[in-house]
This record gives structure tokens, sequence and C-alpha cells, in this order.
């Protein structure tokens, strides 16, 4: 299958600091890719060039359009959403609000918003800086999928969320990954192992793997050796 998402070559220098070297790598067109790796190595860092947030080398294609150098509005208007790791919901403003500033110019999906996280109707009128973490991460998916959506990139999701919570949040992005596909940033292993299909893998801004993620998370050793971390429980071994 033709990936929906090619990335080829991508180099970041901020600061005088090289932080991505030459990353490449596939998006599929269906289901969730997992890119993983220690703190520091360059994911988010590989996510915000693609959302042309950081100035980047290389090549960037979205279903064969070229998307690097692409103003960021425009990059977003050809159906990348992205979900910062920050969340970045407006605190003040109340959750119906965060939303409205969101809608596309056209056919805003409410239905689909709410029947998603049903939560977010009976806390409309609430401030969204009140909301839980859980909740905030809600709203941040919600407000990428008010418009029509060819690809997510969401990252880390359920960082500092409680396990109960992480597994809603989880759950809530498998039902997303159903209908569009997602590039996922996650440090949590067990969520990885629940939604991925593909695994990719940094470390100091290079790909070091990219293959079945349930390959590699039932190879204890291997995640060891890429991940510094212990598999997920339910993995297997060597």
């Amino acid at each position: 299958m033709t990936a929906l998402l090619e990335v080829r070559d991508l180099r970041v220098t901020l600061g005088g600091s090289h932080i991505l070297h030459g990353v490449s790598f596939d998006v599929a067109q269906t289901g969730v890719t997992a890119l993983l790796g220690r703190n520091g190595v360059g994911k988010t860092t590989t996510l915000r060039a693609i959302m042309g947030l950081w100035p980047s080398t290389g090549s960037v294609a979205l279903d064969g359009t070229q998307l690097r150098s692409v103003p960021t509005h425009r990059i977003a208007r050809a159906g990348i959403g992205y979900v910062p790791e920050d969340r970045g919901v407006f605190s003040a403003l109340s959750v119906a609000e965060n939303l409205r500033l969101a809608e596309p110019r056209d056919g805003a999906r409410y239905d689909l918003v709410h029947d998603m996280f049903p939560v977010l109707r009976e806390r409309a009128g609430q401030a969204a800086g009140t909301l839980s973490g859980g909740e905030q991460q809600m709203l941040a998916l919600a407000r990428v999928l008010l418009g029509p959506r060819r690809l997510l990139l969401v990252d880390e999701p359920t960082k500092g969320l409680a396990p109960k919570v992480a597994t809603e949040v989880a759950t809530a992005l498998g039902r997303i990954a159903e209908q569009v596909p997602i590039l996922l940033v996650e440090q949590n292993l067990a969520v990885v192992r629940h939604m991925a299909s593909t695994a990719v893998v940094l470390d100091t801004g290079r790909v070091t793997h990219t293959g079945d993620a349930q390959a590699l998370l039932a190879d204890r050793a291997l995640v060891n050796e890429l991940l510094g971390v212990a598999a997920p429980a339910g993995s297997g071994q060597r």
C-alpha cells in the first residue's frame, strides 16, 4: 500500500545544534504509526517540522504533495491535524469557545466530536483551564476533529494522566484511528502495544529501527536496547 505521508532526509538545526540528522520513514494510510524513542531524541521536533513549525530541509510529502516549506496554516488546510504535547487549550475560554475557534470554514463536525467526547457537550460552558488533564486532552483532540482530517499528529496524549484516564484517552484514540490515520508519539508502551501497527524508533535525531510494532514490543531485549525501558506487560520474550 502506498504511504500517506513520506518523510525523507528530514534535517533540523536549532540554535546551531543539529536536532534531526536525515530522518526518513513512512506513515500508512490507515491505523497508527508510533514514533518512539528516549526523551530528547527528536520526536517532538519531527512532528513540529512536519507541521512547518520548525525550519527544515529534506522532503515531507502528503499523498505525493510536497509540504516542506509550505506555511503551517496551509499544511493544516491540507488535512493534517496537530495535537501538541502541552495540549494547547485556551484556559480562560470555555470548552465551547475553544471549539468555536477551531471550526473549519464549512461543516464543523460537532456530531462526531460529541459522540467521541460526550463530556465536552456537558462541560460546554466550563472554562477549559478547570477541566481535568484527561478532559483537556479530549478537548485538544476534539478541536482537530472538527474539520476533515487526512492525518493526525498526536504528541504524548497520555503524559501525566492517571492510569484510568490514560486508558480512556487511549480508547478514544483507538476509535479515532478507525477513521483517520495517526502518527503517535507516546512513551506509554502499553498504549502503543494496544494501538500501533508500525513503530519507528529515533535515537539522537536518527531512525534506528522501523518495523512491526507488535514484533518490536514482543522482544524485550530489543525494547531495552532501543528504548532503555522494559517491555509492557503482556509482551513476549526474545
